[in-house]
């Protein structure tokens, strides 16, 4: 029972500074964030793409994608 009501105290206080803290950055605002988020899946998308056509012979061989990096 003890152990219990130890517990009890400790699991809240782990779930409020898990809570409280999240995944935000300090350095970006939100709307920066999905914004970085959706250009890197973007970029990986047609990377895929790039694997993909490469993988069915629709493009000449190359070592590098076809996609800039800015």
């Amino acid at each position: 029972m003890k152990k219990l009501l130890l517990l009890v105290p400790l699991a809240g206080a782990m779930l409020f500074s898990t809570l409280t803290t999240g995944c935000a950055s300090p350095a970006y605002s939100p709307d920066e964030r999905h914004q970085q988020i959706a250009r890197n899946a973007d970029y990986e998308g047609r990377q895929a793409t790039d694997d993909f056509d490469h993988f069915l012979l629709l493009r000449p061989a190359g070592h590098m994608t076809i996609w800039n990096v800015r």
